[in-house]
């Protein structure tokens, strides 16, 4: 099965528009195919994709050479040119091997018609009247014929938008689906999310998928929700230009990219950008959320609540996930009732206490510094399509025991002085030594659940670099089980998990 994607009348800047969104699609293993007579404009567009997968330098033709590597920032690419292949040479460029690393870019591709994978995309240009102008048919075969739809579309709705004619460039996401770019024209920029509905997967309690226990977004909607909430309320988060929340495509408001971790690797001081998140966070303490939020246009969302089924669901992910991996065999039922009766009073409690905005991921790849703005304003909010009503303390927690990178306990104590210092004077009813014992509770509980994630990322998806944030985790669990609060939970803790000195590598 194949879908096509015409277009008709095509000159060069438009096609170097195409060639920037087809970029956003590549990944390691695709072949894409490049076909026409020649002057059709194929090495042409050849050049303008690998300019725009980050490659800086001359793209030759490998006319004579059959084959030319590229090692962009984006991913490695293999531009071939198959006009002067002979048979028997097919064999010897070894494709098979290139694509277990790379992506294939192929000109004259008829040449290599018995090697073509079932999976691909080609893209046909044919000449028009006019000199200037082609008519391009993308075709998706296979598993390329959905993807290809989903490029048509977010194409398509770009053009309906005010940055109709906007070159993408390729930003690094997160461990989501979410894709992003930075659509870039002469006078302005913006951020294209890219953000297909995830399915809910399997039931896996009282016939329910995980998303929808934990209440994780499944669609955009929360994320255009809450963001005009928050800028309501007087933070930064992203204006929002134009969306589809069927089809989840966002065209938001770009922050730049002092991207708090970037701005700690070239040497800002920490405790200044931390600083600033944390007065964030006590200012949003006063401006509590609505059961419901807007939407122009559309019927409102409705905020979950950070329950406790929800709290215990993803802290059971250390059991699920990191147990097993450490002990080489499945988790034991026996061990996984312990662990919920030892968690659940303490999740209880927690769901009922000291509750307001929980934006969920509140840490340092979803900060931005923007200098330019004063007070609160100048940390700029990314990541909070999942967020909840639940208790404060959660936030904090991310922000103070960040799982990217490190935070000194010297700066977690000042920080959270500095915290309970300003609610204390916003209520007298603020209790700081309660505060801190839901923040040990909800450190718990948030880092067991990052190291069943991480694990679970290593595991199952393949993605083994987040297994170097595992023992910094692992030292923010023991802070936190350390309070007197948690005695019970410790013991548990030692008895089933190495110290975070101790941690083998994972056997994954």
């Amino acid at each position: 099965m194949s879908t096509n994607w015409r277009l008709g009348d095509v000159d060069l800047e438009q096609l170097d528009i195409l060639a920037s969104e087809a970029a956003l699609s590549l990944k390691i293993g695709d072949v894409v195919t490049l076909s026409g007579p020649l002057g059709a404009g194929k090495t042409t567009f050849a050049r303008a994709l690998i300019t725009h997968l980050g490659d800086e330098g001359e793209v030759p033709s490998p006319t004579f050479a059959l084959t030319q590597r590229y090692e962009t920032p984006r991913l490695d690419l293999c531009h071939c040119d198959f006009y002067r292949l002979q048979p028997p040479e097919l064999e010897e460029l070894g494709l098979d091997d290139v694509l277990d690393e790379a992506c294939l870019l192929i000109e004259w591709p008829e040449r290599a018609s018995d090697w073509l994978p079932a999976d691909r995309l080609d893209i046909a240009l044919a000449e028009t009247s006019d000199p200037n102008t082609r008519h391009v048919t993308l075709t998706g075969h296979g598993a390329w014929g959905p993807r290809l739809d989903r490029l048509h579309a977010l194409s398509d709705f770009v053009d309906e938008t005010s940055f109709a004619g906007a070159k993408t460039e390729y930003l690094q996401g997160d461990a989501s689906a979410r894709s992003y770019a930075r659509l870039i024209l002469p006078d302005r920029t913006a951020i294209l999310m890219n953000s297909p509905r995830q399915p809910d997967g399997p039931p896996i309690r009282d016939g329910k998928p995980y998303s929808e226990l934990v209440h994780l977004a499944e669609d955009v909607t929360p994320f255009v929700a809450v963001a005009d909430a928050l800028r309501t309320r007087g933070l930064s988060a992203p204006v929002i230009h134009a969306f589809d929340l069927d089809q989840g495509f966002i065209v938001l408001e770009d922050f730049g990219s002092q991207v708090f971790g970037a701005e700690v690797a070239r040497g800002v001081k920490q405790d200044g950008l931390w600083g600033g998140a944390v007065d964030v966070l006590s200012a949003l303490a006063t401006k509590p959320p609505t059961d419901t939020l807007p939407i122009e246009g559309h019927a409102p969302y409705p905020l979950p609540s950070f329950d406790a089924d929800a709290m215990l669901m993803e802290a059971s992910l250390i059991i699920d996930w990191l147990w097993p991996a450490l002990h080489s065999q499945e988790t034991p039922e026996a061990l996984r009732e312990e662990f919920s009766a030892l968690w659940r009073p303490l999740l209880e409690q927690a769901a009922h206490a000291d509750l307001g905005w929980v934006l969920r991921d509140y840490h340092s790849p979803n900060l931005m510094w923007l200098p330019e703005q004063t007070g609160v304003r100048q940390v700029g909010l990314l990541d909070f399509q999942d967020a909840l009503k639940g208790p404060l303390a959660y936030d904090l927690v991310s922000l103070l025991q960040d799982a990217r990178l490190d935070v000194p306990e010297a700066l977690e104590r000042e920080q959270l002085d500095r915290y309970c210092a300003a609610r204390s004077t916003q209520s007298e009813a603020f209790s700081s030594d309660y505060f801190r014992t839901l923040y040990a509770t909800l450190g718990a509980q948030r880092n067991s659940k990052i190291l069943g994630i991480f694990a679970r990322l290593a595991k199952r998806d393949g993605k083994s670099g987040y297994l170097a944030h595992i023992p910094r985790v692992a030292r923010y669990l023991e802070r936190d089980l350390a309070h007197p609060s948690l005695n019970d939970l410790r013991r548990f803790y030692e008895r089933e998990f190495p110290t975070a000195n101790e941690l083998p590598p994972l056997a994954v």
